[in-house]
């Protein structure tokens, strides 16, 4: 996980051109709301109470962790293999997308992530003032930042700002990324939700019956996106991949960007597992996710239900976003079930 450049000095010559096209027409006027707001919560699944199997009784039998970078064997930090009884929750039917964590912002002191003025989201809101732009900045603005698949020396500003806005508008359903464990928690909590515990993200994955992936127990390829290249921007719209659907009606589990949820990264009760990483140190991070461009995400392993992940909560990737729960006893409009 993670944004690897290659020159970063090129980068930073790179996005201090972008700032002197941008800056001038970007202005995220806030209202410092510091009250939860009601939940809209229409995407919202309700996970009906009761038991499920967490965690995994897998040992490795290659010793092939370390061959893809991994700090860790692989399955001891899942171990045992678990029942777990948890009240009735709701979570997201899909990931934190741009557009809602854009109106997150407009109304808090949090900082827009890094990568939105990299792609242009940043000027979401501001389409009607591209106009104002002479026509060979809005060229240049169209081809290195918005990356359009056309010669833009050719196009028109009328053309060249209907292409922006519908490469903004397609960034609208792209999940959030590059945001810190806190970020992500003050969104919750800013939404009147709260982030999942792992216990939480693991049932909504795998279903009661402790399914090895969201769609059933039998590896397929390409059914989520990790380490696909079909995708413009690697990560794809929220919810693209039917396939990667829990027994719950929840999407992207197994892919597309991995997820901060709640807990700190300790061991399961009864594991025989001992890391100088548990405790206070990390937050968990759960799902595989597009790849960071390595394509290691493609293995199965990362795809698992019970595959668990930790990082700094004051870190960001470019491949880690997050999506919210709330308590069952909320009276809130959700989507009913689906019976596993």
């Amino acid at each position: 996980m993670g944004f690897n450049v290659s020159n970063r000095s090129q980068l930073l010559r790179h996005i201090s051109t972008l700032l002197l096209i941008i800056l001038p027409i970007i202005s995220l006027a806030a209202t410092h709301s510091k009250t939860a707001h009601e939940p809209d919560l229409s995407d919202m699944v309700m996970i009906p109470a009761g038991e499920f199997i967490m965690g995994s009784n897998k040992v490795e039998k290659n010793n092939t962790s370390g061959e893809f970078g991994n700090t860790k064997p692989w399955y001891l930090d899942e171990h045992p293999q678990h029942k777990v009884n948890l009240p009735a929750y709701y979570i997201e039917e899909h990931e934190v997308t741009d557009a809602q964590y854009m109106k997150f912002l407009k109304q808090t002191t949090v900082s827009a992530p890094a990568y939105w003025i990299k792609n242009g989201y940043i000027l979401i809101d501001k389409i009607d003032k591209l106009s104002s732009i002479e026509v060979e900045r809005l060229r240049e603005l169209a081809s290195k930042v918005f990356r359009l698949d056309k010669d833009t020396r050719k196009m028109s500003k009328a053309e060249l700002i209907k292409d922006i806005r519908e490469k903004l508008h397609y960034m609208n359903k792209l999940p959030v990324t590059d945001v810190t464990w806190m970020q992500a928690q003050r969104y919750c909590v800013w939404a009147g939700l709260r982030l999942p515990t792992e216990a939480e993200w693991e049932k909504a994955a795998r279903g009661p019956k402790g399914l090895e992936f969201p769609w059933g127990n039998e590896w397929h390829s390409n059914m989520s996106n990790t380490g696909s290249e079909q995708w413009e921007m690697n990560v794809a719209p929220v919810e693209s991949y039917k396939t990667d659907k829990s027994v719950f009606g929840i999407y992207d589990l197994a892919g597309n960007v991995s997820e901060w949820v709640a807990d700190w990264y300790k061991a399961y009760p009864g594991g025989d597992y001992k890391s100088k990483d548990f405790g206070q140190k990390f937050k968990v991070v759960r799902g595989a996710a597009w790849g960071g461009g390595e394509g290691h995400y493609a293995l199965k392993l990362f795809q698992r239900g019970a595959y668990r992940a930790n990082m700094p909560p004051d870190s960001t990737f470019d491949d880690v976003g997050f999506r919210c729960a709330a308590d069952g006893t909320r009276k809130i409009q959700a989507v009913l079930p689906k019976t596993p």
